[in-house]
């Protein structure tokens, strides 16, 4: 039986975790076979936390989508919190596509165990892909899914860990209000495509923890899944400087990393950006001012 206790001294000062990078398709059963074996082979590397990437219980044709949805809770999710429960270790399941009794989309959800198995932490994703190229690419997420309305953070041993989703990396407001709620990490399950991850992932990343100051614990799909597309892989944890502590292959794996949470707390004092902020200077815009496109120019 694993011990649930960990030594105080630890507590605040450093965090082993594991990041399972999936090669998902549209097989439920052998996702969910291989989600379990890399929760296996993450905990037996001593993780204390252990990540899954995101929708990893289905990538294929949009018409699976619903089929692969489950309820929360529910069978898959008592196997998730049975394994949680079983090596004694909190498990972030990346996210999985819920369905909810009387809604007609479903969510891209993310929930946290305890290593007592109980659910601490639930995150619907909130920013949704939709785009309209003019004579291009047409594709709306929020057809299939709809939005979450909730910033999430959880408690481990002490430490404040907020949540976020693939896509909402690119809203750096998210991210600057989990930092002001007090995370010292966030977790962002991907399932990031390799025609924007090879120029952005990385980059992304490094902006978001360099401007808060903390730790990004991303885990992401990789290879090909149907019906021909690509993910980029390379699930990585970076630093509050920015710097890329560790790195997957360009294959499923777990890949492990050693937080330095005292290393938080020195980086913030050396760079104060959270303390020097000046909220009473900003205002929004006017929401009908047109940014997204740009401006038309004569």
């Amino acid at each position: 039986m694993p011990a649930l206790e960990i030594d105080s001294a630890q507590i605040k000062s450093t965090l082993s975790v594991a990041l399972v990078q999936m090669n998902s398709g549209d097989s439920f059963e052998r996702n969910v076979s291989d989600a379990l074996a890399g929760i296996d082979g993450a905990a037996a590397s001593g993780a204390r936390l252990v990540v899954l990437p995101e929708v990893w219980t289905y990538l294929g044709a949009d018409e699976g989508i619903r089929e692969a949805a489950v309820p929360i809770p529910g069978p898959l999710t008592d196997q998730l919190a049975e394994r949680a429960r079983r090596h004694g270790i909190y498990l972030h399941i990346g996210s999985i596509y819920e369905w909810v009794e009387g809604e007609p989309r479903l969510f891209n959800t993310s929930v946290v165990y305890d290593p007592h198995g109980d659910e601490i932490a639930r995150y619907r994703k909130i920013h949704l892909f939709d785009i309209d190229l003019e004579g291009g690419a047409v594709y709306h997420e929020s057809a299939t899914i709809a939005p979450g309305e909730e910033i999430v953070t959880f408690d481990l041993d002490g430490v404040t860990i907020g949540l976020a989703i693939c896509y909402d990396l690119r809203f750096p407001e998210l991210f600057r209000i989990l930092a002001l709620r007090g995370a010292e990490a966030i977790v962002l399950p991907a399932a990031f495509t390799l025609a924007t991850g090879k120029d952005h992932w990385e980059t992304l990343l490094q902006a978001r923890a360099i401007e808060n100051s903390l730790y990004l614990i991303a885990p992401n799909q990789v290879g090909q899944h149907p019906p021909g597309l690509w993910c980029y892989g390379r699930s990585m944890v970076i630093d509050p400087w920015g710097v890329v502590t560790a790195q997957a292959s360009d294959q499923p794996t777990v890949l492990t990393s050693q937080l330095d949470l005292a290393y938080v707390g020195r980086v913030r004092r050396q760079i104060p950006s959270l303390d020097n902020r000046l909220p009473d200077r900003y205002a929004w815009p006017e929401s009908d001012v047109a940014v997204g496109a740009g401006k038309a120019r004569s």
